[in-house]
Order: structure tokens, then sequence, then C-alpha cells
């Protein structure tokens, strides 16, 4: 790593560490949940980028997390890393059973399937009322406390939810560094020459779907915690499709993209929301304006404009 490189880190963390303490509030709280829409993000991302798949089902794993914890730590009184434990193996059990079926689709069938998961799991949540509480949800979730340390200040929850973001930022680079990782590529460029390199295509996709449950039940377990009250509004089709956004505005193939689609959404909107009514209109244009015009992603586009200024300079030069 040469001597710029290192700058730019060291610079990173120090404003990554003071950034809590000299934003507002509300600007504090809207870090933690970029935070948590990143550990979210980065599973869809796995899964878009590496894989082509489209996946619509995240709120679904979200919200498995989310009442995991709430229920094992206020109808049942148990410590709070059960309810994470809980959360993250209900969802990855799920994700292995129904995504061993529904990864044999492939193309716009693949992402109706995946959406269609997402709407029997929110009917479910609304009608299980027993278990969720229905509309008005659970409340009084606890605050983290871990081993005595209690993370009831948005600037101490910061710290928190972004060490596992950045957990689960190196355990998406090592598996896309690895065999594994080989492997999802090859499969995503041509599926049968992967294929007829004896890769089981299927044990794959299941491998990744899986990995991108346990990221959205630790999501949403950290949600709960945080906001001390979940209800079934928060885990529509609606919240797996922002979800979606996060790596097809930031860069699906780039983990820096994926914070920047999660500072993106969680933002800009409430940036326009100043601006009245007509701040929806602006948000979708501004999604459509990326889309369109940055299909890599605002960081891919970032790094294609470097490399043409750098060739313009060198030429020059």
């Amino acid at each position: 790593m040469n001597p710029r490189t290192l700058l730019w880190l060291a610079m990173g963390l120090v404003v990554w560490a003071v950034l809590p303490f000299v934003v507002p509030r509300y600007m504090a709280d809207l870090l933690v949940f970029t935070g948590i829409y990143t550990v979210a993000g980065l599973g869809i991302g796995l899964l878009l980028g590496h894989c082509g798949i489209v996946n619509l089902a995240q709120a679904t794993f979200y919200g498995l997390g989310a009442y995991a914890s709430a229920y094992c730590t206020v109808m049942m009184g148990l410590p709070s890393i059960v309810g994470f434990l809980v959360g993250a193996a209900i969802s990855m059990t799920l994700a292995y059973v129904i995504g061993r079926p529904i990864l044999r689709l492939t193309g716009y069938f693949l992402a109706l399937g995946t959406l269609a998961l997402s709407a029997i799991a929110s009917a479910l949540f609304f009608e299980w009322d027993w278990l969720t509480g229905g509309t008005l949800g659970i409340g009084g979730i606890p605050k983290l406390d871990l081993f005595g340390f209690l993370l009831d200040r948005p600037s101490r929850y910061y710290f928190f939810v972004w060490i596992v973001a950045f957990a689960c930022m190196a355990v998406a680079r090592n598996l896309v560094d690895s065999r594994t990782g080989l492997m999802l590529r090859a499969m995503r460029d041509s599926s049968t020459a992967a294929a007829a390199l004896s890769i089981d295509l299927q044990a794959l996709r299941t491998r990744v779907f899986v990995v991108c449950a346990l990221f959205g039940s630790l999501a949403g377990s950290l949600f709960a915690h945080h906001a001390s009250f979940v209800s079934t509004q928060s885990f529509t089709v609606d919240r797996s499709i922002s979800f979606l956004l996060i790596p097809v505005i930031g860069g699906a193939t780039s983990i820096p993209g994926i914070v920047v689609g999660a500072l993106f959404v969680t933002f800009l909107p409430e940036l326009l929301s100043k601006l009245g009514d007509i701040h929806q209109i602006l948000f979708g244009l501004a999604l459509v304006a990326v889309v369109v015009l940055m299909p890599e992603g605002l960081v891919g586009a970032f790094g294609k404009l470097r490399t043409r200024l750098a060739r313009k300079g060198s030429s020059n030069g």
C-alpha cells in the first residue's frame, strides 16, 4: 500500500471517528441507518454484482432478524446476542430451504420468485400478530448491552454498527477474492462455460443466497435495537426495493459502492423532503438519471472518469 493510499485511509478514519460528535442528532441517526443499510446491501451486491441475480427478498430476512431480536429480548427476556443468533439461524435456514428451488429459475422469473417470497413474508408478518404484534408491533426493545457497556447513545451505536459493517465488508471481500469468487465470476460471465468446468451452479448460488440472508438478518437485528420498536411497515416489498437500489446506485461489484449507495438512499430523501411534496418526484428523477447515465453505478462512473483524466494528463505530458 503506497503512502498516498495510507494517507487517504488515515484521513477517512479520522473523519469517521469524528462525525458522530460534530453533526446534529438527526444526522447521527441517519449515519447509523446508513451503516445498517450497508450491511443489508452487501448481500444484495454479492448476488447482483457477482451472480447476476436480482434479489427482492432481502426485507424478509431483515424482518426475521428484527423480530427475532425483539421477541427474544422483550417476550423472553434473553440477552441481545441470542436474538442476533436466532435471527441469523432462522434466516440462513430459510434461505437454504427456499433458495434451492427458487434459484433454479433464471432472469425475470427468478426476480419474480424472490418478489413473491417478500410478499408472502410481509403478509405473514401482518397476520401472525401473536408473534409479531401485527400492526401494533413490538415495542420496548432494549438498547444493546455489550458486557455492561450500554449502547444508549447514537454516537455509541454508530461505532458499533459501523464496526459490524466493516466486518461484513471484510467477509464479502474475502469471499470475492477466494476460489468461490472466481467461480462466481465465471458463472456471471457464462453459466454454460462454468457448468462445463464442473462448477455446481445451484450450490454456488445457494451459498451466496445464504450469506445474503445472514447480512439481512444482522441488519434487521441492528435496526430493532436502534429503533426500540418494530412493526410490519418496516418490512414490506418497498423495503426490498430500497435495498436493491443500494448496489444499483453505488455499484454492485464494488464494496465502497455499497456504502455510497446506502448514503444515497438514506440521505437524499431526507434532503429532498425539505422541498415539500415534490421531493418524491425529484428522488425518482435522480434514480433514473443514475441508472441511465451511470449504469455501472456512481463509484464505477467515478473510476472511469478518473482513468480518463489520467490518460488525458499523460497524453498532454
